[in-house]
């Protein structure tokens, strides 16, 4: 019987209704009227739009159960082994740098916009550095594995990188003043969007969300990071404000003659759930096994993905940047064709 409770829990946490249900139970909805009571009845949103997604796609005869399987293994696979490491690491940051913030903010309006440009430079940090130093990639490599886009891929993490990115996060928004309860509702506003940005055609046909599109980052952006497209790589980190991305080129629109091609660029089998998860450490493993010297190997731990000590580099950046340069000579030769 143990088990089914488990697994009952498991199902309200994951569907995020057991403030709901507290609700009900007690017949109490004044909370709702609270911060918490807020955050609990909107934590049902993803997963329910999750569950709309499915539907939807079903209904249309597009569902497929290999755009949902390994995302929802991998979920499962995190729950039983790293419930607990990311809050842990957010309090001891929280704990640690708290004195030595450089000023102190409160929970305001205006100290909120100052608290959410800081967080998404943070996540910007942590979100650049998990695409160009190989080590943090194979963390992040499994969520960009899935060759679809829908809002389970929102769950398809190895079980290393909250904690990780949450460090960088934490520490550069509290060292720059963004007290713990803003920092905290932050969190909850840029999860709740960062969750809806992976919705997939099978929800929202066209991501770009109208005029939006042009103020925040929206589903089109996000699908536009996780293309494996030259055009596409490594582009769009930021979450809802593109500022950062715009400050440091990053910035990317969709582009509705190029059509998205999801997943990483190394070879690999989308289907099989330890390719997806350590598929990357292996192929790290494999490159510093081989790598001549000490210096070579750690060159391979810090260095982008596609980093290669013999010089036949084929880096996001590398990459991208020679299709664009074969697009502008592309351009110029039909100009000049037309010149003519």
């Amino acid at each position: 019987m143990e088990i089914f409770r488990i697994l009952g829990d498991e199902v309200i946490s994951f569907f995020g209704i057991k403030g709901w249900l507290n609700f009900f139970s007690t017949g109490d909805y004044s909370a709702l009227l609270t911060y918490n009571g807020i955050i609990s009845a909107i934590g049902p949103l993803i997963p329910l739009l999750l569950v709309i997604e499915i539907i939807r796609a079903s209904l249309t005869s597009r569902f497929k159960f290999s755009d949902y399987k390994i995302t929802m293994l991998v979920h499962i696979f995190n729950r039983f082994i790293s419930r607990f490491i990311s809050i842990a690491a957010v309090a001891f940051c929280v704990g640690l740098l708290t004195p030595y913030a450089i000023f102190k903010s409160t929970f305001t309006w205006y100290w909120l916009i100052y608290g959410y440009i800081v967080w998404e430079l943070a996540h910007f940090v942590y979100h650049y550095l998990a695409h160009k130093v190989r080590l943090l990639w194979c963390l992040h490599s499994t969520h960009h594995a899935p060759e679809s886009m829908n809002l389970s891929v929102t769950f398809a993490h190895f079980f290393l990188e909250a904690p990780y990115a949450d460090v960088i996060r934490t520490s550069i928004c509290i060292l720059l003043g963004v007290n713990p309860p803003l920092l905290f509702f932050i969190m909850f506003v840029d999860g709740t969007w960062g969750a809806f940005i992976h919705a997939g055609e099978n929800l929202i046909k066209d991501g770009r969300l109208g005029f939006l599109n042009k103020i925040i980052l929206t589903p089109s952006h996000h699908r536009v990071h996780h293309a494996r497209n030259p055009l596409y790589m490594d582009t769009n980190f930021c979450n809802l404000l593109n500022i950062w991305d715009r400050v440091f080129g990053t910035f990317q629109m969709e582009k509705k003659e190029i059509k998205i091609e999801y997943g990483i660029t190394r070879k690999m089998n989308a289907q099989n759930f330890l390719d997806v998860y350590f598929g990357e450490i292996g192929a790290l493993w494999h490159d510093v096994r081989h790598a001549p010297g000490i210096k070579n190997k750690a060159l391979y731990l810090i260095m982008p993905p596609g980093w290669s000590h013999i010089g036949e580099h084929k880096t996001a950046y590398l990459v991208r940047k020679e299709f664009i340069e074969q697009q502008a000579n592309t351009t110029t030769k039909k100009q000049a064709a037309e010149i003519e």
